[in-house]
């Protein structure tokens, strides 16, 4: 494989790309194809639409406990956290809030009324254990089903380069009414002025985070390079087209060369990210009074029903969150992204860039619904 090929190849946008296809008989995508067919049990017809949500580095941190009837309650698997760019699981949790929102939809969708109860046993403070996060109990009482629960299938989070096309006053409009009600407030940015600011701030945050050994390796350890190795672990990462896997095989796209500073691979993730950043339209971000973890569970289900908006609207979205994260490096930026975009006060939970595609993309991978159901 020739450097210039491979440059190519990288600066056209495929290092980060969650996309490509598994071998013959091991899809890592199945879960995304007709979710909950042939379950009687509504529960967990329901969970299996509730594992396609957005959830940090696709960790896919859940263990679900169905042994009380009508009863569903979910705990956290502690071997799927990100102790270094996540360090007090505030990231984490608001996946958890994006799973209950596509639980709660999915069971409305069903016709099924239902309540959930935020950290039945106490909230976990200042790290998540094995206490349960929320605990959903279903009414069996007629409801009715949430419009955009049609976009699940749809929903992506989509790290390509944008068009420049501008974001519509309909897409606008349709994040805005997205939020759900609570204590939180959503901002859509699109003012030219703003978005360059904004454009230049969140690729600050990227290369901090690509210049910090521990918190880039956290990035590159959840990685898997090549069809057969996505087919193995689907979750993390995913960079899994032809030509990701060809590389892969040839040696030229490995961990240890993203780890390295000064490799091609390195030194293109960066052009991506910048490629990245200088085609958003706009952005997108979600601010809660406090940071217990009842807000960050309410941001979860904020930032769900913003990306299936988005959705509908033919609009792409990515969360661009480094500048966000609690560890040293990213402090100075962590306070200027809040006096930038919360200068009132409260806990800037999620910022993401949007726009349009150029092309679809093919979902991120699951482990499927067997793998986070909880054995007696």
């Amino acid at each position: 494989m020739h450097r210039r090929d491979f440059i190519r190849v990288l600066g056209g946008g495929a290092i980060l790309a969650a996309t490509g296809c598994a071998p013959a008989g091991s899809d890592p995508r199945a879960a995304w194809n007709h979710p909950g067919a042939g379950e009687a049990d509504i529960r967990r017809k329901a969970l299996a639409w509730a594992i396609l949500a957005p959830n940090p580095h696709n960790m896919q941190p859940w263990i679900v406990d169905l042994s009380v009837p009508d009863t569903i309650t979910l705990c956290i698997d502690r071997t799927r956290l990100l102790p270094v760019t996540d360090p007090f699981n505030r990231q984490i949790t608001i996946g958890c809030g994006a799973f209950l929102e596509l639980l709660m939809m999915a069971l409305a969708a069903q016709g099924q009324a239902a309540t959930a109860e935020l950290f039945p046993d106490g909230e976990p403070q200042p790290l998540l254990d094995d206490r349960p996060l929320f605990r959903v109990r279903i009414a069996r009482a007629a409801t009715t089903p949430d419009p955009l629960f049609a976009q699940v299938l749809q929903r992506r989070t989509n790290r390509e380069a944008y068009t420049d096309t501008p974001v519509t006053a309909a897409a606008v409009a349709a994040l805005r009414a997205s939020a759900p009600e609570g204590a939180i407030g959503l901002t859509v940015e699109t003012a030219p002025a703003r978005v360059a600011l904004l454009r230049d701030l969140v690729y600050q945050g990227g290369v901090i985070e690509a210049h910090t050994p521990a918190a880039h390796q956290e990035s590159v350890a959840r990685t898997f390079i090549g069809a057969g190795d996505v087919a193995a672990h689907p979750w993390g990462i995913s960079l899994d087209n032809g030509m990701m896997t060809a590389l892969n095989a040839a040696g030229v796209l490995t961990k240890a060369k993203m780890a390295t500073p000064g490799t091609v691979a390195y030194d293109q993730s960066l052009k991506y990210l910048k490629t990245g950043a200088d085609t958003a339209q706009g952005f997108v971000w979600l601010v809660t009074p406090d940071n217990s973890r009842a807000s960050q569970i309410l941001a979860g289900r904020a930032y769900v029903r913003a990306n299936l908006a988005a959705a509908g609207q033919g609009l792409a979205m990515q969360p661009w969150s480094q500048g966000l994260q609690e560890y040293a490096t990213q402090k100075p930026l962590f306070d200027r992204l809040h006096r930038e975009l919360a200068p009132a006060g409260g806990r800037l939970q999620m910022l993401s860039r949007i726009g349009y595609p150029k092309a679809e993309l093919r979902p991120a991978p699951r482990r499927g619904l067997a793998a986070q159901l909880k054995r007696a």
